[in-house]
């Protein structure tokens, strides 16, 4: 083995990285809003929790990701330390599917079909099709299917090189001697959880592992040491994902550390001590690429099995390793972390999202309440959730601008695009809110009073914009755009009791039954219940834009109110608002 294979070695690990890293992201980008449904499932059933660790690491091919995505998941609050320990342990049964696929490349037949079966006979055809999907197709959910497929066929070629860089080894004199060294079982844990834990992928460690395996040289008790480690090598990973949060985020590291760690010392002594009773004939057999993945699975099996019901005093090691601190911790406000799997990372903005359009909403009607009876209890709570929308608004936004830069769906990225018109939509609603309470406060100190019509007219006024804005929320927080497009009839309602209460008004100051100082401060209200009508129709276009591709806000509207359904639930609404009697 020489210079050159080395370097072939290198380069075959680099592509194989490369490839798994492609198909990791793309797998994730397709289930989207999928994965973070899948998670929103989740209960306190261990077992649920098992399927559902297994069943999203085989999804996006990453249980890496899957650990940090449980670390900013916990570290936001979102999620409980212990839910994440079931998850943990499906996670690494997941991730053997990998170890599975790639023993394909040591298939030997004469027969053409099995033949096929081969990773470096397929895969060439899997990346011209990929290839084709990613340059011919206009569809964005096609274009990522391309992506997996060329993923997936850089990593098997990455594994072609590294098979072809280490074959050498089995003529090498010394290679034999070297591998010797390696029947020492603490020598082959610390070898595995080493290198794993410096590429930071079991995956690739356990496809060199197969590649070496390939050479006929590495036999069942050097290879099963070696695989228990890379599994403590992995959650080198989760340990550096901990770095800067919370105490109990710590922990989920620490669940998986401990999970590893317990498993791989209880595995090595039963294998051990069975072996010094039972003398197994096979571990001084050479192992093949089906044999690792095989060791590979049946250890994260065991290990869950042993470990599974004793789920609760895991979570307490990990409490008694991270130990707690006696002052309150803050938790992230949308932990970057989350960035890594988008989709979810985009079902904590909806939450985030959610919370700030009930804020608003909440704001706006205490304003409400402060026309008709002022107290300075509900100014300071106004005061406060404005200043707390404008927060919301800032960080949700800027997170919602990093998320669009990585790599999501086209349906995640209409949702980003809804969330950041509508918080910026809620945000505006929490000024009007304020600008209503300072129109009450000047009400108050200068003891203005408005007549019983004008009174009994903006009574109607506030009841059809309090519906519109419940309509709006609504419709924002089910992502429902049937109930979305309920929201226009009514917001053409405010607009025209608005025109006609500006008329009203204006009789009643040629008649006198009005000063101007009370006119100024009417109109203050009439616009800003405009405005926050305007708000919310635009919060309902975004809900029904979401739902569309290439929908044209503007188009949209003119259509509706062109629609003789608009004009029927206009006149109902209409009807229903009546002023009263002038």
């Amino acid at each position: 083995m020489d210079i050159f294979s080395i370097l072939t070695l290198c380069g075959g690990l680099a592509f194989f990285l490369y490839g798994m890293n492609t198909m990791s992201q793309s797998l994730e980008k397709m289930a989207g809003g999928k994965l973070e449904r899948t998670l929103k499932k989740m209960t306190s059933s261990p077992l649920k929790s098992l399927a559902l660790g297994a069943g999203i690491t085989i999804a996006i091919q990453s249980s890496s990701a899957m650990t940090v995505m449980l670390v900013g998941l916990v570290n936001s609050g979102v999620m409980e330390l212990g839910q994440t320990i079931g998850v943990i342990m499906g996670s690494n049964i997941g991730t053997t599917l990998t170890a599975w696929i790639l023993s394909l490349t040591g298939l030997q037949s004469d027969n053409v079909w099995i033949n096929l079966l081969k990773p470096e006979n397929f895969s060439p055809v899997i990346a011209l099709i990929g290839i084709i999907f990613i340059m011919s197709s206009k569809k964005q959910r096609r274009r990522d299917v391309g992506r997996i497929m060329v993923g997936f066929a850089i990593l098997m070629y990455g594994m072609e090189l590294m098979k072809n860089a280490v074959s050498p080894l089995a003529q090498m004199p010394g290679f034999e001697d070297l591998l010797t060294a390696f029947n020492n079982p603490l020598l082959g844990v610390a070898v595995g959880a080493i290198f794993t834990g410096v590429i930071q992928s079991s995956a690739a460690s356990v496809g060199i592992l197969q590649a070496l395996a390939l050479t006929g040289s590495i036999s069942y008790g050097m290879a099963i040491p070696i695989i228990m480690g890379q599994n403590i090598g992995t959650c080198v990973t989760a340990l550096l994902s901990s770095i800067g949060v919370s105490r109990n985020a710590k922990r989920v590291a620490a669940v998986h550390i401990s999970f590893n760690v317990i498993g791989t010392v209880v595995c090595l002594a039963l294998f051990y001590g069975g072996n010094a009773i039972f003398h197994y004939s096979f571990i001084n057999t050479a192992i093949g690429a089906v044999g690792i993945a095989f060791c590979h699975t049946v250890f994260n099996v065991i290990t869950t099995v042993l470990l599974l019901p004793f789920a609760r005093q895991l979570e307490k090691l990990a409490c008694v390793l991270v130990k707690s601190e006696s002052k309150a911790e803050s938790f992230a406000f949308l932990d970057p972390r989350l960035l890594r799997t988008p989709s979810v990372a985009i079902s904590e903005c909806i939450a985030m999202a959610n919370t700030m359009g009930e804020t608003a909403h909440h704001n706006l009607l205490l304003a409400i309440e402060q026309l008709q009876d002022y107290s300075p209890a509900r100014e300071s709570e106004i005061s406060a959730n404005e200043e707390k929308l404008d927060i919301y608004e800032d960080k949700l936004g800027n997170y919602l601008v990093e998320i669009s830069r990585h790599g999501i769906s086209s349906a995640d990225s209409r949702e980003v695009s809804r969330l950041l018109h509508s918080i910026s939509d809620f945000e505006r609603i929490g000024d009007h809110a304020q600008n209503l309470q300072e129109s009450a406060l000047e009400l108050r100190d200068k003891e203005l009073h408005f007549s019983d019509s004008a009174r009994g007219e903006l009574n109607v006024l506030t009841a059809a914009v309090s519906e519109v804005m419940d309509l709006a929320f609504q419709s924002f927080a089910a992502n429902d755009p049937e109930q979305a497009v309920r929201v226009e009839p009514l917001e053409e309602t405010v607009d025209q009791l608005i025109e006609e209460i500006r008329l009203r008004h204006i009789e009643r100051l040629q008649s006198g039954k009005c000063t101007i100082q009370l006119g100024f401060v009417l109109n203050d209200l009439l616009t800003n219940f405009e405005r926050v009508s305007d708000h919310c129709s635009n919060i309902a276009v975004c809900s029904i834009e979401a739902s569309q591709e290439d929908l044209d806000p503007h188009a949209y509207l003119e259509n509706v109110r062109a629609d003789g359904g608009f004009t029927k639930e206009l006149r109902t609404d209409l009807r229903k608002y009546t002023l009263p009697q002038a």
